[in-house]
Formats: C-alpha cells, structure tokens, sequence
C-alpha cells in the first residue's frame, strides 16, 4: 500500500468499528436470529445498517424505540438485557496493544475518533472496552464524534462537516483512518488524507517505515 506523507499531518482521526475494536456481523445475526429475529441478516451490515438499526445509529429513534421495534420483529416477550447483549455480539473487543498504540500516538497528533454507532453499545460494551487498560474512552481522545448525536451517518459528507466544525481541524492536516472504501471516499471529498484499514491489517501498519 502507498505510503502516507506525514509532513504537515497534526491530527488522526479513526473509526471505530474495525479499526480499533475487532467486530463480526455474524455473532450478531446469529445472537438475534435465536431470539427469533427473521430479518437480522438483510438489515445488520458491515459497514452500515438499514432498518430500525441505522435509526438507531442515526439518533432517530431511542434505545427504548429501538427494542420496542426488535420486539415486534421478534414477536415474542424478550428483555432489554437479552436484546442488549444479542446486539452486543457484533463487537469483539479492543486489543489492549492498540488502547497502547492511541496513547502513544496522542504524544505527538491530537486523536479523534468518528464512528457510526448507537447509544446501547456505545455506553456499554465500547465503554467497559475502552477502560480495560485503566484508562476511560475520553483519555484516548481529544474528541469524539459518533453518528447518534450527529443525527447522520457515514458514509454522508455531512458527519465529516459535522467533525471538522466540532473538532476545529483542518481536513488537509488529519489523516483519517477507516475499513470501508466508501467512508474515505467521502473524507477525500473535503480534503481529508485516507488510510484503509484493510482485514488482517492493524492501524499501526501506517506508520511502519
């Protein structure tokens, strides 16, 4: 892969599923479709959802909404835990090498995360990862942009708008990092240097000489 030029870059901005956090969709649909869910598989994605799910990421319903429409799509009686955790399934865990790799990069950029994601795993699951090394989230960042409070998600240009204005960052000395070609394409488009963050690759890669 082309080698990024890192003269004139003060900021790294990452995505969070599948560059820091290891995920698999499959747990997920797997961990839905036992709770009698038919549809887990045509509305959970990879790179981005549809359905009740991508509400969710986009702040349209609540967490309450949301598993008042699981429970109707399931039609059958399940509790807020069980459906909290089946959704939790989608993520794996954060390496602590790469909590390592953060903190150690915050020495020399300023850190933003941008992430399509929703409250349920953001304030559990991501949460207690990010504290694993005896740190909390917000001590890997200097600021945090995820698609629920923005109310859009990747890959619209409008949440890369939303971060630039929020972070106060200039689009032409960040480097963003992401796993899905269409969320750089869109990064580009304001001028955003890209790195892919390819299966089996780590983050760090980018940095190797």
């Amino acid at each position: 892969m082309e080698r990024i030029d890192f003269n004139g870059i003060r900021n790294l901005m990452f995505d969070l599923g599948g560059v820091i956090m290891d995920i698999r969709r499959d747990n997920c649909v797997k961990a839905l479709t036992e709770l009698g869910m038919k549809d887990a598989d045509e509305m959970l994605g990879l790179y981005c959802q549809s359905g009740p799910f991508l509400l969710l990421e986009e702040g349209k319903i609540t967490p309450g909404q949301f598993r008042e429409e699981m429970r109707k799509r399931i039609n059958r009686q399940v509790s807020d835990d069980e459906l909290d955790t089946a959704f939790n399934k989608f993520l794996i865990g954060i390496p602590v090498r790469r909590l390592r790799a953060l903190a150690e990069l915050r020495k020399h950029y300023k850190i933003y995360m941008l992430s399509n994601t929703n409250p349920i795993m953001f304030d559990s699951k991501i949460k207690t990862e990010f504290e694993k090394d005896g740190h909390r989230r917000e001590d890997y960042f200097d600021g945090i942009c995820v698609s629920y409070e923005e109310l859009c998600a990747k890959p619209d240009i409008r949440i890369f708008e939303n971060a630039v204005r929020k972070f106060g960052i200039n689009p032409e000395e960040t480097i963003f990092f992401d796993d899905s070609q269409a969320n750089l394409d869109s990064a580009r488009k304001l001028g955003f240097k890209t790195w892919l963050v390819e299966p089996g690759a780590e983050f760090t890669d980018a940095f190797l000489k």
